[in-house]
Protein backbone atom coordinates (compact mmCIF):
# COMPACT_ATOMS: atom_id res chain seq x y z
CA UNK A 1 0.00 0.00 0.00
CA UNK A 2 1.49 3.45 -1.26
CA UNK A 3 0.67 7.23 0.39
CA UNK A 4 0.57 10.35 -0.96
CA UNK A 5 0.12 13.02 1.62
CA UNK A 6 0.75 16.50 1.09
CA UNK A 7 0.66 18.80 4.60
CA UNK A 8 2.42 17.17 6.65
CA UNK A 9 4.04 19.90 8.83
CA UNK A 10 0.70 20.52 10.18
CA UNK A 11 -1.33 19.58 13.34
CA UNK A 12 -3.68 16.71 11.58
CA UNK A 13 -0.64 16.02 9.00
CA UNK A 14 1.59 15.17 11.62
CA UNK A 15 -0.48 12.54 12.97
CA UNK A 16 -1.29 11.06 9.82
CA UNK A 17 2.34 10.31 9.51
CA UNK A 18 3.03 9.18 12.99
CA UNK A 19 -0.44 6.83 12.70
CA UNK A 20 -0.10 5.66 9.08
CA UNK A 21 0.63 1.79 9.31
CA UNK A 22 0.73 0.89 5.33
CA UNK A 23 3.08 -1.83 4.45
CA UNK A 24 4.53 0.25 1.42
CA UNK A 25 5.60 3.89 1.18
CA UNK A 26 4.25 7.15 2.57
CA UNK A 27 5.59 10.19 -0.17
CA UNK A 28 5.30 13.64 1.81
CA UNK A 29 4.83 16.28 -0.20
CA UNK A 30 5.62 19.72 1.86
CA UNK A 31 6.40 23.15 0.75
CA UNK A 32 9.37 23.87 2.76
CA UNK A 33 12.09 21.16 4.78
CA UNK A 34 10.83 19.27 7.62
CA UNK A 35 12.43 19.47 10.98
CA UNK A 36 11.75 15.59 11.38
CA UNK A 37 13.02 13.56 9.05
CA UNK A 38 10.46 10.62 9.21
CA UNK A 39 12.47 8.30 8.68
CA UNK A 40 10.79 5.58 6.12
CA UNK A 41 9.31 8.05 4.62
CA UNK A 42 9.78 9.45 1.15
CA UNK A 43 10.09 13.59 1.66
CA UNK A 44 9.54 15.81 -1.50
CA UNK A 45 9.84 19.73 -1.46
CA UNK A 46 7.19 20.94 -4.12
CA UNK A 47 5.63 24.17 -5.52
CA UNK A 48 1.90 23.18 -5.54
CA UNK A 49 1.06 25.72 -8.21
CA UNK A 50 3.36 23.75 -10.50
CA UNK A 51 3.61 19.71 -9.42
CA UNK A 52 5.30 17.15 -10.88
CA UNK A 53 4.16 13.59 -12.02
CA UNK A 54 3.52 11.76 -8.56
CA UNK A 55 4.77 8.13 -7.69
CA UNK A 56 1.86 6.03 -8.25
CA UNK A 57 0.18 5.63 -5.32
CA UNK A 58 -3.11 3.95 -3.93
CA UNK A 59 -4.68 6.32 -1.69
CA UNK A 60 -3.68 10.01 -0.88
CA UNK A 61 -4.74 12.34 2.17
CA UNK A 62 -4.75 15.79 2.18
CA UNK A 63 -3.81 18.08 5.32
CA UNK A 64 -3.06 21.41 3.56
CA UNK A 65 -4.50 24.11 5.35
CA UNK A 66 -3.33 27.78 6.71
CA UNK A 67 -5.63 30.73 8.11
CA UNK A 68 -6.38 34.14 6.43
CA UNK A 69 -3.84 35.89 8.77
CA UNK A 70 -1.04 33.17 8.74
CA UNK A 71 -1.66 34.04 4.95
CA UNK A 72 -1.93 37.69 4.70
CA UNK A 73 -4.85 38.04 2.80
CA UNK A 74 -8.03 35.97 1.20
CA UNK A 75 -5.89 35.75 -1.76
CA UNK A 76 -3.43 33.64 -0.45
CA UNK A 77 -5.52 31.80 1.72
CA UNK A 78 -7.44 30.76 -1.47
CA UNK A 79 -3.90 29.78 -3.10
CA UNK A 80 -3.57 27.37 -0.17
CA UNK A 81 -6.84 25.85 0.63
CA UNK A 82 -8.48 25.79 -2.46
CA UNK A 83 -5.65 25.75 -5.28
CA UNK A 84 -3.32 23.51 -3.83
CA UNK A 85 -5.48 21.53 -2.23
CA UNK A 86 -7.17 20.85 -5.57
CA UNK A 87 -4.03 20.93 -7.34
CA UNK A 88 -2.42 17.81 -5.52
CA UNK A 89 -5.66 15.96 -5.83
CA UNK A 90 -5.62 16.17 -9.46
CA UNK A 91 -2.10 15.12 -9.54
CA UNK A 92 -3.17 12.38 -7.27
CA UNK A 93 -5.69 11.04 -9.72
CA UNK A 94 -3.22 10.81 -12.08
CA UNK A 95 -0.97 9.12 -10.29
CA UNK A 96 -3.49 6.36 -10.07
CA UNK A 97 -5.09 7.18 -6.32
CA UNK A 98 -8.43 5.66 -5.80
CA UNK A 99 -8.90 6.64 -2.37
CA UNK A 100 -8.70 10.57 -1.09
CA UNK A 101 -8.93 11.77 2.43
CA UNK A 102 -9.20 15.75 3.02
CA UNK A 103 -9.51 17.86 5.80
CA UNK A 104 -12.06 20.23 5.99
CA UNK A 105 -13.78 22.33 8.30
CA UNK A 106 -16.70 22.30 10.32
CA UNK A 107 -19.45 24.64 8.59
CA UNK A 108 -17.68 24.44 4.57
CA UNK A 109 -20.12 25.56 2.63
CA UNK A 110 -20.04 27.07 -1.36
CA UNK A 111 -22.62 29.23 -0.69
CA UNK A 112 -21.75 30.86 3.12
CA UNK A 113 -21.51 34.36 3.29
CA UNK A 114 -18.37 33.81 5.81
CA UNK A 115 -15.00 33.33 3.27
CA UNK A 116 -13.44 30.64 4.63
CA UNK A 117 -16.65 28.48 5.00
CA UNK A 118 -17.17 29.54 1.51
CA UNK A 119 -13.80 28.55 0.23
CA UNK A 120 -13.74 25.49 2.24
CA UNK A 121 -17.42 24.30 0.46
CA UNK A 122 -15.99 25.71 -2.79
CA UNK A 123 -13.12 23.23 -2.50
CA UNK A 124 -15.07 20.14 -1.13
CA UNK A 125 -17.86 20.55 -4.76
CA UNK A 126 -14.39 20.71 -6.66
CA UNK A 127 -12.72 17.71 -5.37
CA UNK A 128 -16.26 15.86 -5.22
CA UNK A 129 -16.45 16.66 -9.01
CA UNK A 130 -13.24 14.72 -9.72
CA UNK A 131 -14.25 11.03 -10.14
CA UNK A 132 -12.26 9.51 -7.06
CA UNK A 133 -13.83 5.73 -6.62
CA UNK A 134 -13.93 6.92 -2.79
CA UNK A 135 -13.80 10.37 -1.05
CA UNK A 136 -13.30 11.09 2.20
CA UNK A 137 -14.23 14.57 4.16
CA UNK A 138 -13.32 15.38 7.85
CA UNK A 139 -14.86 18.58 8.78
CA UNK A 140 -13.59 19.24 11.88
CA UNK A 141 -14.58 21.81 14.80
CA UNK A 142 -11.53 23.40 16.44
CA UNK A 143 -8.47 21.55 16.07
CA UNK A 144 -6.65 21.52 19.35
CA UNK A 145 -2.80 19.58 19.90
CA UNK A 146 0.58 20.44 20.48
CA UNK A 147 1.27 23.53 18.10
CA UNK A 148 4.73 24.31 20.02
CA UNK A 149 6.10 20.88 18.49
CA UNK A 150 5.26 22.20 15.09
CA UNK A 151 6.86 25.77 15.98
CA UNK A 152 3.17 27.88 15.91
CA UNK A 153 1.85 29.73 18.36
CA UNK A 154 -0.86 28.84 20.85
CA UNK A 155 -3.97 30.07 18.63
CA UNK A 156 -6.16 32.72 21.46
CA UNK A 157 -8.91 30.72 19.99
CA UNK A 158 -8.55 27.55 20.84
CA UNK A 159 -7.52 28.39 24.46
CA UNK A 160 -11.19 30.52 24.55
CA UNK A 161 -12.73 27.78 23.38
CA UNK A 162 -11.24 24.95 25.84
CA UNK A 163 -11.72 27.26 28.76
CA UNK A 164 -15.29 27.27 27.95
CA UNK A 165 -15.76 23.94 26.84
CA UNK A 166 -14.01 21.89 29.35
CA UNK A 167 -16.09 22.42 32.59
CA UNK A 168 -18.91 22.21 31.02
CA UNK A 169 -17.87 18.22 29.96
CA UNK A 170 -20.38 16.37 28.38
CA UNK A 171 -23.08 19.29 28.16
CA UNK A 172 -21.59 20.45 25.07
CA UNK A 173 -22.78 18.53 21.78
CA UNK A 174 -20.09 15.94 20.42
CA UNK A 175 -20.38 18.15 17.01
CA UNK A 176 -19.34 21.69 18.53
CA UNK A 177 -16.08 20.47 21.28
CA UNK A 178 -13.06 21.35 20.24
CA UNK A 179 -10.78 17.76 18.83
CA UNK A 180 -7.90 16.50 19.05
CA UNK A 181 -5.85 16.53 15.93
CA UNK A 182 -4.64 12.84 16.51
CA UNK A 183 -8.59 11.89 16.41
CA UNK A 184 -9.19 13.70 13.76
CA UNK A 185 -6.05 11.89 11.70
CA UNK A 186 -7.22 8.52 13.17
CA UNK A 187 -10.92 9.00 12.14
CA UNK A 188 -9.90 9.87 8.54
CA UNK A 189 -7.28 6.90 8.27
CA UNK A 190 -10.35 3.97 9.44
CA UNK A 191 -12.46 6.13 6.74
CA UNK A 192 -10.50 5.70 4.20
CA UNK A 193 -9.24 2.60 4.54
CA UNK A 194 -12.73 1.14 4.76
CA UNK A 195 -12.74 2.65 0.94
CA UNK A 196 -16.77 2.64 0.63
CA UNK A 197 -17.69 3.64 -2.87
CA UNK A 198 -18.75 7.29 -3.19
CA UNK A 199 -18.57 11.01 -0.89
CA UNK A 200 -18.31 10.14 2.49
CA UNK A 201 -18.79 13.20 5.03
CA UNK A 202 -17.13 12.96 8.47
CA UNK A 203 -18.48 15.43 10.97
CA UNK A 204 -16.46 16.29 14.20
CA UNK A 205 -18.91 14.45 16.44
CA UNK A 206 -18.15 11.44 14.36
CA UNK A 207 -14.57 11.86 14.51
CA UNK A 208 -14.80 12.13 18.07
CA UNK A 209 -16.06 8.73 18.18
CA UNK A 210 -14.72 6.89 15.11
CA UNK A 211 -11.36 8.68 15.97
CA UNK A 212 -11.05 7.40 19.71
CA UNK A 213 -7.96 5.33 20.22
Amino acid sequence: MTALLAGASGLVGRELVRQWQGNGRLHLLVRRPLHDKAPGHSVHVVDFAALPPLPRADEAYCALGTTIKAAGSQAAFRAVDHDAVLAFARAALAAGVRRFGVVSALGAQARSANFYSRVKGETEDALAALGFASLVIARPSLLVGDRAAIGQPLRRGEVLAQAITRPLGGLVPKAWRPIAAERVARALLRAVAEASPGLRVLSSGQMQELGAP
